[in-house]
């Protein structure tokens, strides 16, 4: 079942008006029509779910006929924040889409000193409007009840302070960490409730002293075994032990 984010002001007391690009998704692109139901939440309302049933597809609104209002959460119990090294190419789309997928709160695009990305004002801006339309459709695939904002571009140690003012628990993974037993530990540790900043880095890695201003604001180093992970699957893997460790 398709599911679509509106504004508060869309919800009405027994409709709902989807407005905008999502017309034309469902008009054109869908192909939907009248009589078929879709799943709606309001992009401020992150509690509730609204089960609807296509009533009129005009060209610039659709209404929707609510059926009824589910409160069941399907977010994680933690608000964890994924500080991303910047990428080459197009990886950064990816790795925002399996993070929201995998019930990331936020996205923070890291300049790292080997990250061989280099945006300017007017790229950055064309970016981060790509990929936050990336995280909002990751987020109605995956029936997020929130959208997952990617905030602006951070270097490396605006980050490492924003994850310390801003999260209970904070890891960077690094090869030099020490051994699994320690990391397990340190995972085992995280409790629901705990909001949770993971560092990954960009293809080269961190250098040292970006691991040393790490540990001066409290992000702890970790292990994610003894093979080297490329950057879109290190972020993965934290994040699926994270969900496996909260949601349990």
């Amino acid at each position: 079942m398709y599911h679509f984010f509106v504004s508060p002001g869309q919800i009405k007391e027994k409709e709902i008006w989807i407005e905008g690009s999502d017309v034309k998704h469902i008009r054109n692109v869908l192909r939907m029509t009248s009589g078929e139901q879709i799943t709606v939440s309001s992009r401020e309302d992150k509690g509730k779910e609204y089960r609807c049933q296509l009533a009129e597809l005009e060209e610039q609104r659709v209404t929707a006929k609510i059926m009824w209002v589910e409160e069941s959460d399907r977010e994680l119990p933690s608000k964890i924040c994924l500080l991303q090294g910047l990428p080459k190419g197009d990886k950064m789309e990816l790795i925002i889409q399996k993070a929201v997928e995998l019930g990331v709160y936020e996205i923070v695009p890291v300049a790292t000193r080997r990250a061989v990305v280099k945006l300017d004002k007017k790229k950055e801006e064309a970016k981060l409007r790509r990929w936050n339309a990336v995280a909002e459709s990751a987020a109605k695939q995956s029936k997020r009840r929130i959208i997952p904002e990617v905030k602006g571009v951070m270097s490396f140690r605006d980050a490492a302070a924003y994850a310390a003012e801003n999260y209970d628990r904070r890891l960077i993974p690094y090869e030099l960490a020490q051994g699994m037993d320690h990391t397990r530990e340190l995972f085992g540790d995280i409790k629901p409730g705990e909001s949770v900043a993971v560092f990954i880095g960009p293809e080269g890695g961190f250098e040292e002293e970006e691991v040393v201003l790490a540990r001066e604001h409290g992000i702890c180093p970790v292990t994610l075994g003894k093979r080297i992970l490329r950057t879109e699957t290190a972020g993965m893997t934290v994040l699926s032990v994270l969900m496996v460790q909260l949601e349990a």
